[in-house]
This record gives structure tokens, sequence and C-alpha cells, in this order.
């Protein structure tokens, strides 16, 4: 054992010399100031928030042992109409640009690539293009192919991109049709014929009313032809720049040369420029908003017992980490766990088939939502104050302690073992880091570092913090309304026949010359669609060769120790406090028949009563 020990203690001296040398050699980078550098044990890496000097730009940087590495660049992108701007400018600067002019560098880069992750993601108020990998020369062409694609889109030297991705009229012949067609409207033709789309879009305009979430950065269907195209180049002009920019690096790469190569080939090539591009808070409410609308049904659905419900209210900000991770604890025990207590009040009440909540935390004003599926419009006031006695007896009466410790535990559990499954686990953590930087560029680390903060939630499970919560952001919220969505029959036919008058209307006013030119435009964009990029610009795009790709699969570093007489396969790796115990059974005397019962008890064992335990109690253990 003791030599174990002496290599451990080489391991860790090495390492801690390692991070000191990458210190000095970050800091002595002249074209960056840095203005925070801690090490984060949640994420075993050591952090730095620098800010680029000539630019202003935003860099984190998480420097560890992961060899999937992670980039991203983000912007802040907040919108004051419906017509999805941001949406569609993420869409077209991935469309080519200046030193990859392919119309589709990204179909054409994946042919040659072993990206773990590869996209971009549009938010109400932020737009970001994360890419990740494993194999250092393929990372660095696709860091270098989205920067490039961000700050030098070809979307100012070719309107067809815009066209094709954003929206367009299109008439086939000059008897023919008038319609609209674009990439992202038909996009977003879909997300609004989506009940839940609906509904979404209706609680952000009805907390949000006098900020930018009030607003669909995707776009609405009816909004998105009023874009023109000189406003669509003005916003990436305003937005895209890297002054109003936040950049990400993750995992085990040369961070100096990174950093050196981003000042070189971008940033240094512009000056800082005043952006307001600040996330809005919204006031104070003088009284609960209400709004109802309509969503379609077919034919052959009832509008009886299918009106949606939803009751909202705007909690504290985002940067306020303690209540607002505390507040993902209540809506799980209010609302999710088995029996939930809230959700059991207002199912008892006959409000509703399908009662559950949602908590949104990823925006500048978190808020929650309540809402009861397949109810009726008659409903509506007693839904409220089902919620709202139900609340009160709550706080009155206490919140079980057991439900509380056992859902911090578990969130707990799933913020330290971070498991995202497929996903990149320097890409998930990046979101993360989002969710309070684009806010306060100060703080980029705050929901990355939750350890202290869950501790300091199981201390306040033996005062009344969590019942005080309740009172304080929900019963006394300053900003809370109530949306009813109404089925109704032929919905879709009315709309699609109302755009078709709309359109037929407009086609009546053009002179033939302009129904001519809109038929011309019409082919010249199909046939840009359909023609190839020309070979000498394919022949631009970065691509991995054989020999680019180690032979040899990544090793696993595990040692053979011997513990209490027991050989065992220790593996040195970071788990941030998490272990795992698993009970197997032996299955090979179940009858063959029963077989197919054993998915079915697996699944349900947790959701019964017990001999001990009812099933919520069950739950709590």
């Amino acid at each position: 054992m003791l030599v174990y020990n002496v290599l451990d203690l080489i391991l860790e001296e090495a390492m801690t010399l390692e991070a000191k040398n990458l210190n000095e050699q970050i800091s002595n980078l002249k074209e960056y100031e840095v203005i925070l550098h801690k090490n984060i044990e949640e994420v075993d890496s050591e952090g730095w928030f620098l800010k680029h000097k000539k630019t202003g730009a935003r860099i984190v940087l998480l420097a560890n042992d992961d060899d999937n590495k992670v980039f991203n660049i983000g912007f802040r992108t907040p919108v004051n109409n419906d017509t999805g701007v941001p949406h569609i400018i993420e869409h077209t600067v991935l469309c080519g640009s200046k030193k990859y002019p392919v119309k589709d560098p990204f179909m054409e880069l994946v042919k040659g690539s072993l990206n773990t992750f590869l996209n971009a993601m549009t938010y109400p108020d932020k737009t970001i293009y994360p890419v990740a990998s494993y194999n250092d020369k393929d990372f660095k062409n696709l860091m270098e192919t989205y920067m490039d694609a961000v700050f030098n889109p070809n979307i100012y030297d070719e309107k067809k991109i815009f066209l094709q991705e954003g929206w367009h009229y299109e008439l086939e012949n000059k008897d023919g049709e008038l319609t609209y067609n674009g990439v992202v409207y038909n996009e977003m033709k879909g997300v609004y014929s989506s009940v839940d789309g609906v509904m979404d879009r209706a609680t952000l305009h009805s907390l949000y009313p006098d900020t930018s979430y009030s607003y669909e950065s995707g776009g609405n269907p009816d909004n998105i032809p009023e874009l023109s195209y000189e406003e669509y180049l003005d916003f990436h002009r305003k937005y895209y720049h890297p002054s109003n920019s936040f950049i990400y690096l993750y995992g085990d790469m040369d961070m100096e040369e990174k950093l050196r190569f981003i000042d070189k080939e971008y940033l240094s090539k512009y000056d800082t420029l005043e952006i307001d591009s600040e996330i809005k808070m919204q006031k104070p409410f003088d009284k609960p908003a209400e709004v109802e609308s309509y969503y379609p049904i077919s034919d052959g659905e009832s509008e009886e017992d299918n009106t949606i419900l939803s009751w909202n209210v705007v909690l504290d900000t985002t940067l306020n980490k303690e209540d607002i991770l505390a507040f993902q604890v209540l809506d799980y025990v209010l609302m999710t766990m088995p029996g939930a207590v809230l959700k059991q009040k207002i199912i008892d009440a006959g409000i509703g088939k399908n009662v559950e909540s949602t908590y949104e935390s990823g925006i500048l004003q978190p808020y929650w939502s309540i809402v009861a599926k397949y109810a009726n419009y008659e409903d509506k006031d007693k839904f409220k104050s089902i919620i709202k006695s139900g609340l009160e007896e709550i706080v009155q009466n206490g919140i079980e302690k057991e439900s509380l410790i056992a859902t911090i535990n578990n969130l707990e559990f799933k913020y330290r073992e971070s498991d995202f499954g497929r996903w990149p686990r320097g890409l998930m953590i990046g979101l993360q880091m989002y969710e309070s930087w684009i806010y306060d560029e100060n703080q980029p680390f705050i929901y990355v570092e939750c350890n202290e903060t869950y501790a300091f939630l199981k201390k306040m499970v033996e005062t009344d913090y969590f019942e005080n919560l309740i009172e304080k952001y929900v019963l006394n919220s300053k900003i809370e309304s109530t949306v009813v969505l109404k089925p109704k029959k032929g919905l879709v036919a009315e709309t699609e026949k109302e755009l078709a008058d709309k359109l037929a209307a407009k086609k009546a006013t053009l002179s033939k010359s302009e129904i001519d030119k809109l038929v011309a435009d019409t082919k010249a964009l199909k046939k840009y669609q359909e023609e190839p990029s020309p070979e000498e610009d394919l022949k631009k795009i970065p691509m991995l060769e054989i020999s680019d790709i180690d032979p040899e699969p990544r090793p696993i570093k595990s040692q053979i120790r011997e513990i209490n007489g027991i050989p065992t396969v220790y593996y040195d790796c970071f788990t941030n406090g998490i272990g795992y115990a698993i009970l197997s059974f032996d299955c090979k005397n179940i009858p063959t028949e029963l077989l197919p019962y054993i998915g079915l008890l697996k699944n349900t064992a947790g959701y019964m009563n017990t001999e001990n335990y009812n099933y919520t109690q069950l739950a709590n253990k």
C-alpha cells in the first residue's frame, strides 16, 4: 500500500505544478486580463474568467483531464418583436462564411469529423454555438469553423441565405397560389401547432409583458414575414460582436495556444463596441394577469374536458442561487414526487385529468407554473383557489421534513453525478454556467459550484425556510398570471384560410412585372438550393486524415490493488463524492411465461405501499 501512496503523492505534486505553470502561461498573455482564477472542486477543474483587453470579450476556461473537449461561443440576443430574428440568424450564419464559403459547411465538415457534439441553440435571451470532440485537430477545425461562421458569415453577400432559412414569398407560376416558405417559418408553424408550444408562449407573454421574454425569440409564424433583410442584418451587426460575446473552453487542451489563436484570428480584428444587450427585469404587476386563448382540436375530439388551465408566478432573479435551487426542491416536493401534496389536492378536487408543473430557472427571472390539462373552463376560479388554499395550509402545517431531505439528496446526487448520458459533460456544465454568466458577467461559476448550497439547504430543513419561500414568492407574488387555453374545432382550417386570403389579397395588388419577378425569384432560389458548392470551396473545409486519428484506444488508467486481502481494480477518477451500490437478483427460476412481468415489477415496485411504508414514505426512503 505504501508504494501506491507514494505514487499518488508524486502524481498530486505533478498536477499541482502543471496547474501552476498553466496559470503563469495564462497570466502572461498580454491580450487578456485575468479577472478571476480559482480551483473549482465540484468539476475537478482550474477555472479562469478572462476579459479580452481590446474588445471586452468574456472568456471562461475550465482546465481538467477530460479529453472530450468543448468550445462554445454565445451572445446575448434580446428581442423586441416576434419575427424570430435570433433564430433565423442562428440558422443562417451556419450557411457559409468567409473562410468556408460552401452553402452548408457543417454537413461537409461532419463527413470528416469525430465530433461528439455539433449544434446551435436559440434561447429567449441568448444564442449559443457549442462543439465538442476528443480529437485535438478535429476540435481546432470545429472551433475555427464556428468562429468564422458567427463573425464572418456570408449573409451580407448572399440574400438567398436569408430567404431560404428565414422566409420568402413563393410563386411557382403567374397563375399559381402565392405562399410563404422558409426553414424557420415552417419549423415554427410546427411549434405553434403544438398545444404545449402555444401554452409556453402564452405563459411567457402573460408574465413578462414589459421585457424581451414577452416575445417569441424563435419567431411567431404570423410575424416572421414582417422581418426585412436589412433588419435581419442589423441584428447581426449589433449583437454578433466580440464585445457582446461569451466564450467557453473546457477540457484537456493547450489553453494558451487556443487563446492566442482566438485573439490573432478573430478578436484582435475588432475594437470595443458599446452594445446594449442587457436583459431587463419585469416590473411588479398592479394585479394578477389573465389571458384566454384557443388551441386547435380535431372535429372528432370533444370540447368538454379539454381546456388547459395554467397558474403562474415569477420568482426572484436567477442570481439568488440559494432560493432558486430551493424552489427546485419545492417544485419536486409539492408537485412531482409520488404523492406530492399540492398535486394531490388538485387531483382530489377533480380538476383536470393530468396535473403537472414547470419550473423554468434558465432565464433572468425564473417562473413556476402549475398546469391542469383536460379540465373545463368553469374550473378556472376553483383551480386557483385550490392552489392558494393548499399552499396556505402547507405553510401553516409545515412541509414534511423527510420529503425535503429526500428531495435535496436526490437533486444533490444528480448534480454531483453529472451523468448527462450521450451529451458531453463539459457541454452541460457550460450550459449551466450560462444560466448566471450572461446576467452578471462576474458570476460565471455560481451554478457550477453548488456543494455548499446543498449543504445549506439541508440545514434549512430544520427551520421554516422552505415554508417562508412559498409565502414570499408564491402567496405574496408581485407577478402572477392565469392562462386558459380553450379547445376550438376548425381552428387550423380557419387560420389557414385567413393566411390564404391574406396572400391572395397581396397577390391581387401586384403588377404583372412584380408577379413575373416573384416567379423568377422562386426559380432562382430553387436553382441556388439545388446547385452544389464549387469544388474549390469544398476543398477549403478542414477534414481529418486517417493519420490524425490515434489507432490506439484511449487508455483506461486502472491499477490492481489488494484491499483487505481482496484483489481490487482501482480506477483513479473524480467522482465528486458519489458511490454506487447495486443489488442484483437471480431470475433463473422464474417461469418463462412470467419473464415479461419482470420489467413491469421493476417499474412499479417503488410506487406501491409496502408492509412498513406507504408509497410516499417509500419514495422518501
